[in-house]
C-alpha cells in the first residue's frame, strides 16, 4: 500500500477559492486522495510541522477539519533533530523554502511513496530530490487510478 505525505497546501486547496480551472481540478484530485485515505487505500503520514502550519491557520472551522486529518494518520514524524538536520540540507540542495523542506523530509523520514503538494515553485524545485517522488494531486490521482 502506498505512503503519502501531503503538505498544507493540499489540505487547503479546498477552502481556496475555485474560479480557476487548475484549483478546482486540484481541489477534485484531493478529495479523490482523501477519500482512497479513507477506503484505506492509502496511509496517511502526518507530522510536527504540519500541526505547526495548521495552527496559525486564521480559520477555526478550517483549522478543525483539517487537524482531523492528524487523526486518520498512520504515522506521525515529531520533530527530531534529524529531521531538522535533512530539512537544512534539501533546503540548502535545493532553495527549498525551510517549512518546505522540513515537510519534505518528514517524507523522506517516513518513507513515503509520494509527497503531494499544488505548490508549483516546490514542486519544480523538488524534482532535483531523488529521495522522494513529488507531485500535484492531480497527477497522484492518475497515477492512483492507472495504478488499480
Amino acid at each position: 500500500m502506498m505512503k503519502i505525505y501531503l503538505d498544507m497546501c493540499c489540505f487547503n486547496r479546498p477552502y481556496d477559492t475555485q474560479a480557476a480551472n487548475r484549483i478546482k481540478f486540484e481541489t477534485e484530485a484531493k478529495l479523490y486522495i482523501q477519500n482512497a485515505v479513507l477506503d484505506g487505500k492509502l496511509i496517511l503520514v502526518w507530522s510536527f510541522i504540519l500541526d505547526y502550519e495548521n495552527s496559525a491557520n486564521p480559520y477555526p472551522d478550517h483549522r478543525e477539519a483539517i487537524a482531523e486529518w492528524k487523526t486518520l494518520s498512520k504515522h506521525y514524524i515529531s520533530a527530531l533533530d534529524s529531521i531538522r538536520e535533512l530539512g537544512v540540507i534539501i533546503a540548502t540542495k535545493t532553495g527549498i523554502k525551510s517549512k518546505d523542506a522540513l515537510h519534505m523530509a518528514c517524507a523522506v523520514e517516513a518513507k513515503c511513496d509520494c509527497f503531494i503538494t499544488t505548490d508549483r515553485t516546490l514542486l519544480k524545485k523538488a524534482q532535483s530530490l531523488p529521495e522522494i517522488k513529488t507531485v500535484n494531486p492531480i497527477d497522484f490521482a492518475i497515477l492512483l487510478e492507472n495504478s488499480r
